[in-house]
């Protein structure tokens, strides 16, 4: 039988199994084959219309079935069926004369001298590097090592692009930044750091959010994009800049002990982000690394390698990652690499593109804009706030407390002390029976969005007596229990 492998994202729709062995003679007969025994799968995979949804991928052994008979390619026994959704990262970057290339000091040639003797950089290709120039988006997981890695190779100019803070839970992966820059502008922590770490490197910050109003003006001033976001529009709007500057896109991708790495590069005969995700997934459906976690080291492995895919680059040597995506997974302690085809019909890069300017990124992505908080906090009826949760229970009102985090979650602090119950969002559909639609039901997660789903999941089965707290566990730590852990 054929066997279909489940991303680390999905695997929780999936009795938690990372391969589920199938029936099926086409890619459309094995995912039928997969969601009839894990029904829970198919609307992560099918949208309303039963279409293969555009965020993801499916691959026969290395080849992605877009590229062959869509749903009708054949698979036999032997194959392997691997599903690559979307996870909420040598050609020159520039040419240039060895005339024109900067002189390395005394200094600097002492630093590089282990490149230096490298025949593959020599000389001339650490004065490529010097010359480079190197935009970051972002400074958290991926960009922390990438610009350890890339200031102390000598980049000769990196470009900061971030406007978040050091908190204590960014300092398991992010280690650009220390405990005493909890409370600091990342920009800043990374900007010390990287300068202790190079003081020849040129650092330029940009304390602002990457926006289709400033990306083309900060993009093309570099010679190369390296995407280190945590969120699909940041992502878009990266990829669609690069392209339309002519610039490499270096990607790279988290999630668990997931991780992806590519080079979006059509000007160098590659593919771009949109050729491998056409469109995003609808907001909330994929789970963000504060919803899911990571492993702390598993961004040092993926950010090492997109530096590595940029040094490539600069000093033209080695086959980069265009038209290749690298997949990690840490469990296993394995590499896989898939062919990735540049698509005729891309609406940014194919043949007749009809993105010829940056877009509204929120609005493509599903994103409504925060609204500015009022004065008194706006509850809707299906909500509720810790405060008054609270002055319920104490009260003495009957309140049926669902939890529907991970098991590993509900250890980190929990509400057990009110009679909170702990069904995982994964298995709710199927455990529904279980509450009672009299019961005055109160729906938390961690932070809100999966408790929400878990809210349309009852109103759909007829319950009426249902709210979702709102901010979930963390704004219950943060307003009434300040002793709860948070994470």
């Amino acid at each position: 039988m054929p066997k279909i492998v489940i991303p680390t994202a999905l695997r929780q729709y999936a009795g938690n199994t990372a391969a589920v062995d199938v029936q099926g003679a086409t890619a459309g007969e094995v995912l039928a084959s997969l969601t009839t025994q894990h029904p829970d799968l198919k609307k992560h995979l099918y949208d309303a219309n039963g279409k293969l949804r555009s965020f993801v991928n499916v691959f026969v052994n290395d080849e992605d079935i877009r590229g062959l008979q869509n749903e009708n390619t054949p698979v036999k026994e032997t194959d392997d069926v691997s599903i690559i959704p979307a996870i909420a990262g040598g050609v020159g970057a520039e040419a240039r004369t060895a005339s024109s290339l900067p002189d390395l000091s005394k200094d600097e040639i002492a630093r590089y001298s282990r490149h230096l003797i490298m025949p593959e950089v020599g000389m001339d290709g650490q004065r490529k590097l010097k010359a480079a120039s190197i935009l970051l988006i972002g400074t958290g997981g991926l960009g922390s090592p990438l610009g350890l890695y890339l200031a102390a190779a000598g980049i000769g100019r990196l470009g900061l692009v971030d406007f978040d803070v050091v908190d204590h839970s960014n300092l398991q992966r992010q280690i650009v930044h220390g405990t005493k820059d909890v409370g600091r502008p990342k920009i800043q922590s990374a900007k010390d750091r990287l300068s202790d770490i190079n003081p020849h490197v040129q650092l330029d910050t940009y304390e602002t959010a990457l926006r289709a109003e400033n990306a083309l003006d900060i993009i093309k001033n570099y010679d190369i994009v390296i995407d280190g976001t945590d969120n699909f529009q940041t992502r878009y709007l990266a990829n669609d800049a690069s392209v339309l500057l002519g610039k490499p896109n270096v990607y790279g991708s988290i999630f668990r002990f997931d991780g992806q790495a590519s080079v979006f590069y059509p000007g160098g005969g590659g593919p771009c982000y949109r050729c491998l995700y056409p469109e995003p997934p609808p907001p909330g459906l994929v789970p963000s690394c504060a919803e899911g976690g990571v492993l702390g080291i598993l961004p040092g492995i993926i950010g090492v390698i997109q530096a590595t895919e940029a040094i490539k680059l600069i000093i033209g040597e080695g086959e980069p990652l265009i038209g290749r995506l690298l997949l990690f997974d840490a469990l296993k302690m394995k590499f896989r690499e898939l062919k990735l085809r540049k698509n005729p019909e891309c609406p940014l890069c194919g043949e007749n593109p009809t993105i010829k300017e940056l877009i509204d990124y929120d609005a493509f992505c599903g994103i409504t804009p925060p609204q500015p908080e009022p004065k008194v906090e706006a509850v809707s009826d299906w909500e509720v706030t810790p405060a008054q949760l609270k002055a319920e229970l104490d009260s003495g009102k009957q309140i049926t407390i669902i939890d529907v985090r991970e098991p590993h979650e509900w250890q980190i602090g929990n509400l057990e002390q009110y009679g909170s119950k702990l069904i995982p969002l994964g298995q709710f559909p199927s455990r529904v029976n279980e509450l009672n639609s009299d019961d005055e039901i109160v729906v938390h997660c961690k932070m809100g969005g999966r408790s929400a789903k878990a809210y349309g999941v009852l109103k759909e089965a007829g319950f009426k007596k249902i709210r979702n707290l709102k901010g979930g566990i963390l704004a219950w730590a943060d307003q009434v229990d300040p002793n709860m852990p948070k994470y």
